[in-house]
């Protein structure tokens, strides 16, 4: 009940601002909540960053640089918070704590477990949400499903997924969950 009435009342504020002409900076912060539109964006376009990794490393261009621009675009380990990021295709070092631990993972570090993920190359990728949650307060949305990637070979691997997404200053979707894995196979 105590969210409620103060989003009333912060609701009010903002009007009340806005209506004395202040500028939209001084508006709450939940005042621009996420949505799913916004989450679906964020998804095509992590899609589209994966896949231009690959075209980059198979042009034998600076494909470090892409994925590191990559995560600081997608991730929010820059902004001051917390990424759990569990990739599929990890089992030693399991969780990637921190942007250079990710971008071991998105183009390999010899002598590791890495080998590249999105150096593979991969032509497309292709979400299909079971479902989004935002909270009440639209500052945290989280979309579970499956996503497709396209081989070179046309062949699509099917990878389940759990990404939860934050809003950074800028007004950005950032990630701040991102568990993958295989589907289970019984044989």
């Amino acid at each position: 009940m105590k969210k409620f009435v103060y989003a009333s009342v912060l609701g009010v504020s903002t009007l009340a601002l806005a209506g004395c002409g202040a500028d939209e900076t001084a508006t709450a912060e939940n005042a621009n909540p996420i949505t799913a539109e916004e989450v679906e964006a964020a998804q095509i376009a992590w899609g589209e960053g994966i896949v231009a990794i690959g075209q980059t490393f198979t042009e034998e261009g600076d494909f470090s640089a892409r994925a590191a621009e990559h995560i600081a675009k997608h991730y929010a380990y820059g902004d001051g918070a917390t990424v759990l990021f569990k990739p599929t295709l990890a089992a030693e070092d399991q969780f990637r704590e921190d942007d250079a631990q990710a971008l071991s993972y998105f183009v390999g570090t010899e002598g590791t477990e890495d080998g590249g993920f999105a150096i593979a190359p991969y032509t497309a990728v292709r979400w299909e949400n079971n479902g989004t949650v935002i909270d009440e307060d639209g500052d945290m949305a989280v979309a579970m499903g499956n996503y497709y990637f396209t081989g070179t070979d046309g062949n699509e691997t099917k990878v389940e997924y759990s990404f939860a997404y934050e809003k950074d200053d800028a007004g950005d979707l950032k990630i701040v969950l991102h568990h993958s894995s295989l589907p289970f196979s019984a044989n």
